[in-house]
Formats: structure tokens, C-alpha cells, sequence
């Protein structure tokens, strides 16, 4: 069974556990699933999405042979493949790996500020940059920490106490 069609199959099961369906992988040997809801997904959750999905993939037996079947959630910087997690990312920063036609391959980082059916669009610091679909060969979500942390107490100190000693 092509991974297309197991996701469409494998979906309103997630949806009536509240989950969203974010990607689904066929492998040699595994059958990967993400999910994701608003507010995000507990340990306990995968537990429950990862016990219905093998009764169900036991139930029906849509691939022949042995797999493992691994759920996960995606992560803070996860993986965008289609137009729709593309769209789920716009006003996030994003890298892409373009590689247009005949071209080097070009590293992009920047705001994700559209993505259509055909392509998207980024906001770098050189100015705007937009890709195809088929160009782009890898792409993932940016997660950026808040502010560096203010220096410990310990840091601020001398290093050398002989130097701070009274004559």
C-alpha cells in the first residue's frame, strides 16, 4: 500500500484521538507517523496513537512482511515536505536546501512569508527569495532560543582573587 494511501486511511483514526495526521513515511522495514494537535503532544498520547495505529495495522494488514511502527510528534524543528505543512509554517523561520535546475545547491534561512501550491516565498536578510516545490530538497522549521541568559554570579567574579586583594 503506497504511503498516500495508508495516511488517508490512518488519518480519521488519529482525528477522532484528536490528533492530526503531520506526515506518514513508508521505509524499508518501518512505518513512521508524526502527529501533532494544538498545544502540542504528551508522551502518554503517542502511547495511546501508537497502540491504536498497530491494532489497526494489525487488523488489516495493508503492507506485506515485518515493519516497525514508530510515532513520534514532530518536533520543534521538523521536516516540511508538502504544500500543507508548508502552509502550517508561514511567518516561522524555516531553512531550505534549493537546488534549481543545473545549479549548485544554495542553503536559505529566513521567514516563510508565503507558500502556494506551486512554491514559497522567504524573507532573508538580502531581501526576498522564492523557490519551487521542485527545487527544494530539504526543508525543516528553524526553532530560535529566547534571549542568551544573564552571567551567574560565579562568572562576573575575578578569576584571579590575588589580583582583587587590598595592598
Amino acid at each position: 500500500m503506497a504511503a498516500s494511501e495508508l495516511a488517508g486511511q490512518c488519518a480519521p483514526l488519529l482525528a477522532a484521538m484528536g490528533l492530526e495526521l503531520y506526515d506518514l513515511e513508508v521505509g524499508p522495514g518501518a512505518v513512521r507517523v508524526t502527529v501533532t494537535r494544538d498545544g502540542g503532544v504528551d508522551l502518554d498520547t503517542l502511547a495511546e496513537a501508537s497502540a491504536a495505529l498497530s491494532q489497526w495495522l494489525d487488523e488489516h494488514d495493508p503492507m506485506p512482511g515485518r515493519y516497525t511502527l514508530e510515532v513520534s510528534s514532530p518536533g520543534l524543528e521538523r521536516r516540511l515536505r508538502t504544500p500543507a505543512q508548508f502552509r502550517g509554517a508561514v511567518g516561522e523561520t524555516v531553512t531550505l536546501r534549493i537546488v534549481p535546475t543545473g545549479d549548485a545547491a544554495e542553503r536559505v534561512t529566513g521567514t516563510l512569508t508565503a507558500a502556494t501550491d506551486d512554491g514559497v516565498e522567504l524573507s532573508t536578510e538580502t531581501g526576498t527569495r522564492a523557490a519551487r516545490y521542485d527545487e527544494v530538497e530539504r526543508a525543516r522549521t528553524v526553532f530560535t532560543w529566547g534571549a542568551a541568559p544573564k552571567p551567574s554570579a560565579s562568572r562576573r567574579r575575578t578569576r584571579n582573587p590575588a589580583a582583587t586583594r587590598e595592598a
